[in-house]
């Protein structure tokens, strides 16, 4: 059998692998579908993630260096790609009770033929309803941080909300604006096709940033008020020199992307006197200060249920849909060299 992995910096391969026993409290899942992560999976196949040389001390809340002759955070030939899949419930250890030989499920996991997992009280192995859509599925990470980066921008009916970066978290994260009855959705992308799929799915407008004063331009939509609301998942650093132009006074730039170095960042224009908020925001972050309720359990459980209800719809995301005998190159192609040819490349088995 198969397994998709980093052999090197941004050299993916398909090697061999073999399964290990099943333990009693864990299931096979015989995989149909799945998608890698194009935001900080990618960094980390780049070997530009400071988890390679370092690692969060929770103790000091900061990275520290790793100790003397300790293992780097990511050892090529073993960092396997991949972030969810959706198959059969092919085998069952003796203490599972849950789920059953047939079951369509869905959860964590790397692109392989098969995924061992957890069968008990694991909440991250998801049971497909009958007509659900794989596709809505591997979105189910994604959706997390769009749904928290909304939340912690705390968008209310009649505000006005951009959403710069339109990959996969923002994409959603449209969807949930509108939804959540933001009068004016802006997305901001340079990629045509990304700001086509985001007008169907809520977007009022959409901006080109290259070439174009986005800050300036927020301003002229929302009547020289500026978005009350600003979520930024590109990492860019225009970007947010962008968004702290373009927001109001006082409104609240909620950052979701795990960001690149700045190199070309002024705080020393607009932002004293726009005087916005910055949150960061994480999907994992718990207990969130401002909705101390909302736990990542309960997060990811809401997230799930939008997307089996069809109250959010990823079907247009998954693109391209590609083999996994070609998912070696097309990560490569897609994810790594030409982000711009796709939003979230999905992977039939």
């Amino acid at each position: 059998m198969k397994k998709l992995v980093a052999t090197a910096p941004r050299i993916a391969a398909l090697v061999d692998y073999e399964d290990r026993a099943v333990q009693a409290h864990e299931v096979k899942i015989k995989v149909a579908f799945g998608a890698p992560k194009h935001g900080t999976e990618v960094v980390d196949f780049r070997a530009a993630s400071p988890f390679i040389d370092e690692e969060f001390s929770t103790e000091w809340n900061m990275f520290v260096p790793r100790a003397e002759g300790a293992a780097r955070g990511i050892e090529f030939g073993k960092f396997q790609l991949g972030n969810m899949v959706v198959g059969e419930v092919i085998e069952c250890g003796a203490d599972v009770t849950e789920y059953q030989m047939g079951d369509q499920v869905c959860t964590y996991g790397p692109l392989q033929e098969t995924v061992i997992a957890n069968g008990v009280n694991n909440y991250k192995l998801r049971k497909m309803p009958a007509g659900a859509s794989w596709k809505n599925a591997v979105c189910y990470d994604p959706a997390q941080f769009a749904m928290s980066g909304v939340r912690d921008g705390n968008v209310r009916v009649g505000d006005f909300v951009v959403v710069v970066g339109l990959g996969a978290i923002g994409q959603i994260a449209i969807q949930l604006a509108k939804k959540a009855g933001a009068s004016v959705v802006i997305g901001v992308d340079p990629i045509a096709h990304r700001c086509e799929i985001a007008k169907r799915h809520g977007a009022d407008f959409c901006l080109n940033p290259i070439g174009t004063d986005v800050g300036l331009d927020i301003k002229k939509i929302t009547n020289k008020l500026g978005a009350d609301v600003i979520i930024e998942t590109s990492g860019n650093d225009q970007a947010l020199q962008a968004a702290l132009r373009g927001i109001a006074y006082g409104g609240t730039i909620s950052y979701v992307a795990f960001a690149k170095p700045f190199h070309d960042f002024n705080l020393g224009r607009e932002a004293h006197f726009n005087n916005a908020k910055i949150v960061f925001s994480r999907g994992s972050s718990e207990p969130n200060p401002d909705y101390p309720r909302w736990d990542r359990k309960r997060i990811e459980q809401t997230c799930w249920e939008l997307l089996m209800n069809g109250y959010l719809n990823c079907e247009d995301l998954i693109d391209p849909v590609v083999t996994f005998h070609d998912s070696a190159e097309s990560y490569m192609k897609y994810v790594d060299k030409h982000p711009d040819l796709s939003i979230k490349m999905g992977v039939t088995f």
